[in-house]
Protein backbone atom coordinates (compact mmCIF):
# COMPACT_ATOMS: atom_id res chain seq x y z
CA UNK A 1 0.00 0.00 0.00
CA UNK A 2 2.91 2.50 0.78
CA UNK A 3 4.15 1.94 -2.89
CA UNK A 4 0.82 2.99 -4.14
CA UNK A 5 1.10 6.97 -2.17
CA UNK A 6 3.92 7.20 -3.93
CA UNK A 7 2.30 6.50 -6.96
CA UNK A 8 -0.49 8.30 -6.62
CA UNK A 9 1.41 11.49 -5.30
CA UNK A 10 3.63 11.26 -8.67
CA UNK A 11 0.84 10.99 -10.87
CA UNK A 12 -1.18 14.11 -9.10
CA UNK A 13 1.81 15.84 -9.22
CA UNK A 14 2.45 15.55 -13.05
CA UNK A 15 -1.46 16.44 -13.68
CA UNK A 16 -0.66 19.86 -12.00
CA UNK A 17 2.00 20.69 -14.20
CA UNK A 18 0.34 22.14 -17.50
CA UNK A 19 3.58 22.13 -19.63
CA UNK A 20 4.08 18.53 -19.03
CA UNK A 21 0.32 17.91 -19.78
CA UNK A 22 0.68 19.65 -23.30
CA UNK A 23 3.53 17.43 -24.35
CA UNK A 24 1.52 14.07 -22.74
CA UNK A 25 -1.79 15.08 -24.12
CA UNK A 26 -2.09 17.62 -27.36
CA UNK A 27 1.08 17.46 -28.83
CA UNK A 28 1.24 13.67 -29.47
CA UNK A 29 -2.33 13.96 -31.34
CA UNK A 30 -1.37 17.08 -33.70
CA UNK A 31 1.87 15.11 -34.65
CA UNK A 32 -0.02 12.33 -35.36
CA UNK A 33 -3.18 13.93 -36.87
CA UNK A 34 -0.47 16.33 -39.40
CA UNK A 35 1.50 13.33 -40.35
CA UNK A 36 -1.48 10.87 -40.98
CA UNK A 37 -3.16 13.81 -43.12
CA UNK A 38 0.07 14.58 -45.12
CA UNK A 39 1.18 10.84 -45.53
CA UNK A 40 -1.65 9.22 -46.81
CA UNK A 41 -2.44 5.43 -47.70
CA UNK A 42 -2.18 5.15 -51.24
CA UNK A 43 -4.44 2.18 -51.90
CA UNK A 44 -6.61 4.06 -54.32
CA UNK A 45 -6.63 8.02 -55.08
CA UNK A 46 -9.58 10.55 -55.40
CA UNK A 47 -10.32 12.03 -58.87
CA UNK A 48 -12.63 14.51 -59.73
CA UNK A 49 -14.38 13.84 -63.19
CA UNK A 50 -15.27 16.08 -65.32
CA UNK A 51 -17.42 14.93 -68.17
CA UNK A 52 -20.15 16.72 -70.82
CA UNK A 53 -22.60 13.63 -70.14
CA UNK A 54 -22.52 12.16 -73.67
CA UNK A 55 -22.25 8.09 -74.04
CA UNK A 56 -17.99 7.44 -74.08
CA UNK A 57 -17.55 10.18 -71.56
CA UNK A 58 -19.87 8.34 -69.23
CA UNK A 59 -18.79 5.44 -69.46
CA UNK A 60 -15.01 6.33 -69.35
CA UNK A 61 -16.25 8.21 -65.91
CA UNK A 62 -18.18 4.22 -65.27
CA UNK A 63 -15.14 1.88 -66.40
CA UNK A 64 -12.88 5.24 -63.94
CA UNK A 65 -15.00 4.60 -60.75
CA UNK A 66 -15.05 0.81 -61.08
CA UNK A 67 -11.47 0.22 -61.00
CA UNK A 68 -10.13 -0.35 -57.16
CA UNK A 69 -7.26 1.93 -57.53
CA UNK A 70 -9.52 4.98 -57.97
CA UNK A 71 -12.50 7.04 -56.21
CA UNK A 72 -14.45 9.50 -58.22
CA UNK A 73 -16.26 12.02 -57.99
CA UNK A 74 -18.46 13.66 -60.74
CA UNK A 75 -18.39 17.35 -61.99
CA UNK A 76 -20.32 19.37 -63.97
CA UNK A 77 -17.94 22.21 -64.61
CA UNK A 78 -13.90 22.31 -64.42
CA UNK A 79 -14.61 24.96 -62.17
CA UNK A 80 -16.34 23.04 -59.16
CA UNK A 81 -13.64 20.27 -59.76
CA UNK A 82 -10.74 23.19 -59.82
CA UNK A 83 -12.61 24.30 -56.35
CA UNK A 84 -12.60 20.62 -54.63
CA UNK A 85 -8.94 20.13 -55.74
CA UNK A 86 -7.45 23.27 -54.10
CA UNK A 87 -9.83 22.49 -51.10
CA UNK A 88 -7.86 19.22 -50.98
CA UNK A 89 -11.19 17.06 -51.57
CA UNK A 90 -9.30 15.36 -54.60
CA UNK A 91 -6.02 14.19 -55.36
CA UNK A 92 -6.42 14.97 -58.86
CA UNK A 93 -8.96 16.12 -61.38
CA UNK A 94 -9.32 14.63 -65.02
CA UNK A 95 -11.05 16.63 -67.96
CA UNK A 96 -13.52 15.60 -70.38
CA UNK A 97 -13.56 18.00 -73.33
CA UNK A 98 -16.80 18.78 -74.74
CA UNK A 99 -16.98 16.77 -78.18
CA UNK A 100 -15.21 13.83 -76.60
CA UNK A 101 -16.79 11.35 -78.49
CA UNK A 102 -17.25 12.85 -81.67
CA UNK A 103 -13.54 13.49 -81.75
CA UNK A 104 -12.97 9.94 -80.20
CA UNK A 105 -15.23 8.02 -83.33
CA UNK A 106 -13.83 9.87 -85.46
CA UNK A 107 -9.84 8.65 -84.71
CA UNK A 108 -9.15 12.48 -83.97
CA UNK A 109 -6.81 12.42 -80.76
CA UNK A 110 -8.21 13.72 -77.64
CA UNK A 111 -6.07 15.54 -75.02
CA UNK A 112 -7.18 14.19 -71.47
CA UNK A 113 -5.78 17.13 -69.43
CA UNK A 114 -5.21 15.48 -65.48
CA UNK A 115 -5.13 18.63 -62.98
CA UNK A 116 -2.89 17.83 -59.47
CA UNK A 117 -1.72 20.23 -56.86
CA UNK A 118 -0.43 17.17 -54.63
CA UNK A 119 2.94 15.95 -53.90
CA UNK A 120 4.54 14.28 -56.99
CA UNK A 121 3.90 10.85 -55.79
CA UNK A 122 0.46 11.19 -55.25
CA UNK A 123 0.47 13.23 -58.43
CA UNK A 124 2.45 10.27 -60.73
CA UNK A 125 0.24 7.93 -58.67
CA UNK A 126 -3.54 8.78 -60.06
CA UNK A 127 -2.39 9.56 -63.09
CA UNK A 128 -0.89 6.04 -63.55
CA UNK A 129 -4.37 4.68 -61.91
CA UNK A 130 -5.88 7.00 -64.54
CA UNK A 131 -3.94 6.06 -68.02
CA UNK A 132 -4.14 2.42 -67.35
CA UNK A 133 -8.53 2.86 -67.08
CA UNK A 134 -8.49 5.29 -70.55
CA UNK A 135 -5.88 2.98 -72.09
CA UNK A 136 -8.91 0.05 -71.59
CA UNK A 137 -11.43 2.16 -72.39
CA UNK A 138 -9.05 3.25 -75.81
CA UNK A 139 -8.92 0.32 -76.82
CA UNK A 140 -12.50 -0.54 -76.87
CA UNK A 141 -13.12 2.23 -79.19
CA UNK A 142 -10.58 1.30 -81.26
CA UNK A 143 -11.88 -2.34 -81.85
CA UNK A 144 -15.67 -0.76 -82.60
CA UNK A 145 -13.80 1.58 -85.41
CA UNK A 146 -12.00 -1.12 -86.98
CA UNK A 147 -14.97 -3.14 -86.97
CA UNK A 148 -17.19 0.12 -87.95
CA UNK A 149 -14.07 0.24 -90.97
CA UNK A 150 -14.50 -3.52 -92.51
CA UNK A 151 -18.21 -3.71 -92.16
CA UNK A 152 -18.91 0.40 -93.44
CA UNK A 153 -21.50 1.15 -90.64
CA UNK A 154 -21.09 3.73 -87.33
CA UNK A 155 -18.37 2.83 -84.79
CA UNK A 156 -21.23 3.48 -81.80
CA UNK A 157 -22.82 0.40 -83.24
CA UNK A 158 -20.26 -2.08 -82.36
CA UNK A 159 -19.17 -0.56 -78.97
CA UNK A 160 -21.27 -3.02 -76.99
CA UNK A 161 -20.24 -5.81 -78.61
CA UNK A 162 -16.25 -4.68 -78.03
CA UNK A 163 -17.20 -4.21 -74.33
CA UNK A 164 -18.93 -7.56 -73.94
CA UNK A 165 -15.93 -9.53 -75.87
CA UNK A 166 -13.51 -7.19 -73.59
CA UNK A 167 -15.43 -8.67 -70.39
CA UNK A 168 -15.39 -12.51 -71.92
CA UNK A 169 -12.50 -12.72 -72.74
CA UNK A 170 -9.39 -14.21 -71.54
CA UNK A 171 -6.62 -11.82 -69.43
CA UNK A 172 -3.03 -11.95 -68.57
CA UNK A 173 -1.99 -11.96 -64.76
CA UNK A 174 0.44 -10.37 -63.70
CA UNK A 175 1.65 -11.94 -60.14
CA UNK A 176 4.28 -10.90 -58.27
CA UNK A 177 6.44 -11.72 -55.28
CA UNK A 178 8.80 -11.22 -52.85
CA UNK A 179 12.05 -13.05 -53.38
CA UNK A 180 12.37 -13.82 -49.07
CA UNK A 181 8.73 -13.97 -48.42
CA UNK A 182 6.74 -10.62 -48.23
CA UNK A 183 8.16 -7.37 -47.31
CA UNK A 184 7.44 -5.62 -43.76
CA UNK A 185 6.06 -2.52 -45.85
CA UNK A 186 4.64 0.30 -42.81
CA UNK A 187 1.25 0.90 -43.80
CA UNK A 188 0.15 4.25 -44.72
CA UNK A 189 -1.87 7.55 -43.69
CA UNK A 190 -3.08 7.21 -39.49
CA UNK A 191 -2.31 3.82 -39.43
CA UNK A 192 1.39 3.75 -40.11
CA UNK A 193 1.83 6.93 -38.42
CA UNK A 194 -0.02 6.39 -34.72
CA UNK A 195 1.97 3.11 -33.91
CA UNK A 196 5.24 4.88 -34.41
CA UNK A 197 4.28 8.15 -32.83
CA UNK A 198 3.24 6.21 -29.49
CA UNK A 199 6.64 4.42 -29.46
CA UNK A 200 8.46 7.48 -30.06
CA UNK A 201 6.39 9.70 -27.76
CA UNK A 202 6.23 7.20 -24.42
CA UNK A 203 9.67 7.22 -24.50
CA UNK A 204 10.30 10.84 -24.78
CA UNK A 205 7.81 11.98 -22.44
CA UNK A 206 8.81 9.19 -19.67
CA UNK A 207 12.38 10.41 -20.12
CA UNK A 208 11.60 13.86 -19.44
CA UNK A 209 9.34 12.93 -16.55
CA UNK A 210 12.54 11.75 -14.72
CA UNK A 211 12.81 15.54 -13.84
CA UNK A 212 9.72 14.58 -11.27
CA UNK A 213 12.35 11.88 -9.21
CA UNK A 214 15.61 14.43 -9.16
CA UNK A 215 12.99 17.37 -8.03
CA UNK A 216 11.33 14.82 -5.15
CA UNK A 217 14.81 13.86 -4.06
CA UNK A 218 15.81 17.57 -3.78
CA UNK A 219 12.88 18.76 -1.92
CA UNK A 220 13.94 15.90 0.57
CA UNK A 221 10.53 13.42 0.37
CA UNK A 222 12.62 10.24 -0.01
CA UNK A 223 14.71 11.60 2.82
CA UNK A 224 11.16 12.10 5.21
CA UNK A 225 9.46 9.23 3.90
CA UNK A 226 12.57 7.07 4.85
CA UNK A 227 12.11 8.26 8.53
CA UNK A 228 8.93 6.41 8.78
CA UNK A 229 8.36 2.99 8.42
CA UNK A 230 9.19 2.64 4.56
CA UNK A 231 11.65 0.54 2.67
CA UNK A 232 13.78 1.92 -0.97
CA UNK A 233 12.30 -0.93 -2.78
CA UNK A 234 8.65 0.47 -2.07
CA UNK A 235 9.36 4.30 -2.99
CA UNK A 236 11.39 2.74 -5.93
CA UNK A 237 8.33 0.62 -7.02
CA UNK A 238 5.92 2.82 -6.31
CA UNK A 239 7.83 6.12 -8.51
CA UNK A 240 8.51 3.04 -10.94
CA UNK A 241 4.49 2.28 -11.19
CA UNK A 242 3.89 5.57 -12.02
CA UNK A 243 5.75 5.74 -14.45
CA UNK A 244 3.94 2.86 -16.09
CA UNK A 245 0.61 4.02 -15.69
CA UNK A 246 1.59 6.93 -17.21
CA UNK A 247 2.93 5.25 -20.05
CA UNK A 248 -0.05 3.24 -20.30
CA UNK A 249 -2.09 6.15 -20.00
CA UNK A 250 -0.58 7.77 -22.64
CA UNK A 251 -0.46 4.75 -24.61
CA UNK A 252 -4.64 4.50 -24.57
CA UNK A 253 -5.09 7.93 -25.42
CA UNK A 254 -3.59 7.69 -28.79
CA UNK A 255 -4.89 4.15 -29.70
CA UNK A 256 -8.55 6.13 -28.64
CA UNK A 257 -7.90 9.14 -30.79
CA UNK A 258 -6.23 7.52 -33.63
CA UNK A 259 -9.42 5.88 -34.82
CA UNK A 260 -7.56 3.07 -36.73
CA UNK A 261 -7.60 -0.49 -36.74
CA UNK A 262 -4.63 -1.90 -34.21
CA UNK A 263 -4.63 -5.52 -35.59
CA UNK A 264 -4.81 -8.61 -33.42
CA UNK A 265 -5.99 -7.16 -30.10
CA UNK A 266 -3.85 -9.52 -27.66
CA UNK A 267 -0.72 -8.68 -29.70
CA UNK A 268 -1.32 -5.16 -29.40
CA UNK A 269 -2.16 -5.23 -26.07
CA UNK A 270 1.34 -7.47 -24.95
CA UNK A 271 3.38 -4.51 -27.52
CA UNK A 272 1.47 -1.68 -25.86
CA UNK A 273 1.92 -2.97 -22.21
CA UNK A 274 5.55 -4.15 -22.61
CA UNK A 275 6.70 -0.74 -24.42
CA UNK A 276 5.14 1.16 -21.19
CA UNK A 277 7.45 -0.43 -18.84
CA UNK A 278 10.86 0.04 -21.13
CA UNK A 279 9.52 3.24 -20.89
CA UNK A 280 8.59 3.13 -17.18
CA UNK A 281 12.63 1.91 -16.60
CA UNK A 282 14.27 4.72 -19.06
CA UNK A 283 12.21 7.90 -16.96
CA UNK A 284 13.25 6.46 -13.34
CA UNK A 285 16.97 5.70 -14.70
CA UNK A 286 17.06 8.91 -15.95
CA UNK A 287 15.83 10.28 -12.67
CA UNK A 288 18.70 9.14 -11.45
CA UNK A 289 21.70 9.85 -14.24
CA UNK A 290 21.26 13.53 -14.07
CA UNK A 291 22.07 16.12 -12.05
CA UNK A 292 19.05 18.77 -12.30
CA UNK A 293 15.72 18.55 -13.53
CA UNK A 294 16.49 20.63 -16.11
CA UNK A 295 19.17 18.75 -17.80
CA UNK A 296 16.49 15.62 -17.23
CA UNK A 297 13.57 17.94 -19.08
CA UNK A 298 16.11 18.98 -21.82
CA UNK A 299 18.39 16.36 -22.40
CA UNK A 300 15.63 13.17 -22.03
CA UNK A 301 13.89 14.60 -25.08
CA UNK A 302 16.88 14.99 -27.11
CA UNK A 303 18.14 11.36 -26.37
CA UNK A 304 14.56 9.94 -27.22
CA UNK A 305 14.41 11.59 -30.65
CA UNK A 306 17.90 10.71 -31.44
CA UNK A 307 16.71 6.81 -30.62
CA UNK A 308 13.14 7.66 -32.19
CA UNK A 309 15.34 8.47 -35.44
CA UNK A 310 17.84 5.63 -35.30
CA UNK A 311 14.74 3.17 -34.49
CA UNK A 312 12.49 4.10 -37.69
CA UNK A 313 9.87 5.78 -35.99
CA UNK A 314 10.86 8.99 -38.38
CA UNK A 315 10.70 6.68 -41.41
CA UNK A 316 11.16 3.37 -42.41
CA UNK A 317 14.38 1.15 -41.97
CA UNK A 318 14.24 -0.60 -44.85
CA UNK A 319 15.28 2.52 -46.59
CA UNK A 320 18.22 3.08 -44.81
CA UNK A 321 21.59 1.68 -45.52
CA UNK A 322 22.04 -2.04 -44.15
CA UNK A 323 24.78 -0.82 -41.31
CA UNK A 324 22.87 1.92 -39.74
CA UNK A 325 19.79 -0.28 -40.00
CA UNK A 326 21.85 -2.33 -37.61
CA UNK A 327 22.51 0.39 -35.23
CA UNK A 328 19.01 1.41 -35.58
CA UNK A 329 18.64 -2.02 -33.76
CA UNK A 330 20.75 -1.45 -30.72
CA UNK A 331 17.49 0.81 -29.31
CA UNK A 332 14.58 -1.03 -28.91
CA UNK A 333 12.58 1.49 -30.59
CA UNK A 334 13.28 -0.40 -34.13
CA UNK A 335 11.85 -3.91 -32.41
CA UNK A 336 9.08 -1.91 -31.26
CA UNK A 337 8.22 -0.59 -34.56
CA UNK A 338 9.23 -3.65 -36.25
CA UNK A 339 6.55 -5.45 -34.12
CA UNK A 340 4.52 -2.90 -35.24
CA UNK A 341 5.45 -3.35 -38.74
CA UNK A 342 4.37 -7.20 -38.68
CA UNK A 343 1.37 -6.71 -36.64
CA UNK A 344 -0.40 -4.15 -38.91
CA UNK A 345 0.78 -4.40 -42.20
CA UNK A 346 1.14 -8.04 -42.30
CA UNK A 347 -1.39 -9.36 -39.86
CA UNK A 348 0.34 -11.04 -37.55
CA UNK A 349 -0.21 -12.02 -34.29
CA UNK A 350 1.56 -12.62 -30.84
CA UNK A 351 3.76 -15.63 -32.48
CA UNK A 352 4.83 -13.49 -35.25
CA UNK A 353 6.27 -10.87 -33.62
CA UNK A 354 7.41 -13.32 -30.43
CA UNK A 355 11.16 -12.34 -31.24
CA UNK A 356 10.08 -8.67 -30.61
CA UNK A 357 8.64 -9.05 -27.61
CA UNK A 358 11.20 -11.29 -26.23
CA UNK A 359 14.03 -8.41 -27.02
CA UNK A 360 11.52 -5.72 -25.38
CA UNK A 361 11.72 -8.04 -22.35
CA UNK A 362 14.76 -7.92 -21.98
CA UNK A 363 15.25 -4.12 -22.91
CA UNK A 364 12.73 -3.82 -20.05
CA UNK A 365 14.57 -5.71 -17.55
CA UNK A 366 17.82 -3.96 -17.80
CA UNK A 367 16.45 -0.68 -17.67
CA UNK A 368 14.07 -1.38 -14.83
CA UNK A 369 17.37 -3.20 -13.19
CA UNK A 370 19.37 -0.62 -13.55
CA UNK A 371 16.88 1.94 -12.84
CA UNK A 372 16.39 0.26 -9.48
CA UNK A 373 19.76 -0.41 -8.42
CA UNK A 374 20.49 3.74 -9.17
CA UNK A 375 17.25 4.58 -7.02
CA UNK A 376 18.38 2.73 -4.02
CA UNK A 377 21.84 4.28 -3.90
CA UNK A 378 20.44 7.30 -3.99
CA UNK A 379 18.20 6.35 -1.43
CA UNK A 380 20.93 4.80 0.89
Amino acid sequence: MTALVFTGVALRRLARDRVAMFFIVLLPLVVILIVGATIRGQDSFRVGVVEPGTPLATGLSRALDTSPALETRTYADQGAATAALRRNQVDAVLVLPAGFDERLLSGAPVELPLLSTGSPGTTQGAWSAVSAVVADHAALVQAAGFAAERTGTDPARWLPLAGSLAAAGDRITVRTESAGGAPDERAGGFTGSAPTMLVLFVFINTLAAGAAVIDTRKLGVYARSLAAPVRPREIVFGEALGYVVLALGQSAMIIGASAVSWGDPVAALLLTGLWAVVGAGAGVLSGTLFRTSEQASAIGPAIGIAFGMLGGCMWPLEIVPPALRTVGHVTPHAWAVDAWTTVLSRGGGVADIAGQLAVLAGFAAVLVGAASWRMARKLA
